[in-house]
């Protein structure tokens, strides 16, 4: 081994070095990894970190979706491959589905299927990449994305999300970080990790930004229609007449089902800007060299959701929206945590951590780890 360690050369092993952004499920493993396994109280350990919904007894997805996937199995069609941009039918329904919020229809061409929306975000960054590329992404924001960015050697550049003006993006810093190598705006609606929600004005003055300096949007709706307060949820696809817009999505959160990985990455783009046949090749022949999703997941899709009442959505907003307020409310109470924001969305909280009320705790990273093995509760850095 030692031999061939020379023979690759320092140089190369320079150039493989792995980047060093932490995912959101490294961390959790770390701070689970100091909780002794021997400890009797480990069956106790309250996570905070994470957001799957079905973690906690009070949700349950609806059961046409449980019953969708049940006929799809047992109908012993879909034991097969899928084509690499999903099955036929499956992008057909998310086009439908999707283009209910807005105000021309998408083709189902529009539609690539993916392994939830994780890979979505790598098809995206990936396809788009080009030397010398360089990315704007929200802080805080959802850390997978630096990480794929960091792999395909594209510069990352951060706009700040403005608290004390529920989150909004700083438009005028956006300018000044945007040149001619800027692949792309990436844009968190509802928020995560911030709980908030985009008005329309908001959303379209982002548009005409992005138009204004010459890129497109990746609008990242994970969470899309998981809105419980005074704003409602506005696809950003609404504005793609103004600039083109790729959506990613899922069903893991509005339907409570995060570990069946069923996820999407959509064009929006009405005008044919940016959809050339040479960019449809080019995810095309990426999506070629992905894992497609499980395909009797995909084959239940278009029944999941025909048949998905509405009242389940409601409850599921219910339930949401009273957990938050709760939260929310206990927060005002810890002298040393505040609230900048109450959440109006998604299934997460941004609480600003207030260190010179603290003994012995450095940073929000200490006092995580701290929390975690001294009171069984696991919270993630921000």
């Amino acid at each position: 081994m030692g031999s061939q360690t020379n023979y690759l050369g320092e140089n190369y092993t320079k150039e493989l070095e792995t980047p060093t952004n932490i995912t959101v499920k490294k961390i959790l493993g770390l701070l689970m990894g100091i909780i002794d396994e021997d400890d009797e109280r480990k069956s106790e350990v309250i996570s905070l970190g994470i957001g799957d919904p079905t973690a906690h007894s009070c949700f349950h997805t609806t059961n046409a979706a449980k019953e969708a996937v049940v006929e799809s199995l047992l109908i012993d069609k879909f034991n097969g491959y899928s084509p690499s941009a999903g099955l036929p039918t499956t992008r057909k329904a998310i086009a439908s589905y999707l283009s209910r919020d807005l105000c021309y229809e998408l083709s189902p061409e529009d539609v690539y299927i993916t392994v939830g929306c994780t890979q979505a975000i790598e098809i995206a960054v990936s396809f788009l990449a080009k030397p010398n590329s360089n990315i704007l992404l929200p802080r805080p924001g959802f850390p997978t994305y630096a990480l794929c960015a960091s792999y395909r050697n594209i510069e990352v550049r951060y706009y700040d999300l403005v608290p004390q003006n529920n989150w909004q993006l700083n438009l005028e810093a956006i300018e000044d970080l945007v040149d001619q190598n800027t692949i792309a705006i990436v844009i968190i609606n509802p928020g995560n990790p911030c709980g908030n929600v985009y008005s329309y004005d908001h959303l379209k003055k982002i548009a005409e930004t992005a138009k204004r300096v010459k890129t497109l949007i990746i609008a990242d709706e994970v969470y899309g229609h998981l809105a419980f307060g005074e704003t409602p949820f506005i696809p950003m696809g609404l504005f793609s007449s103004i600039t083109p817009i790729l959506t990613l999505g899922s069903l893991s959160k509005r339907w409570l089902i995060p570990g069946w990985r069923l996820g999407w990455f959509v064009i929006n783009d009405p005008n044919c800007i940016f959809k050339s046949p040479k960019i449809i090749e080019r995810i095309n022949n990426y999506c070629d060299i992905c894992a497609s999703p499980t395909t009797f997941i995909q084959a239940a899709v278009p029944k999941i959701i025909e048949n998905t009442k509405e009242d389940f959505f409601k409850n599921t907003l219910k339930m949401l929206k009273k957990n938050s307020d709760i939260c929310y409310e206990k927060i005002l109470e810890i002298p040393c945590l505040n609230c900048p924001y109450k959440p109006q969305g998604s299934m997460v909280v941004m609480v600003n951590l207030n260190i010179i009320l603290l003994q012995n705790i450095i940073d929000d990273m200490d006092f995580c780890f701290k929390l975690a093995k001294e009171e069984y509760v696991i919270l993630l850095p921000g």
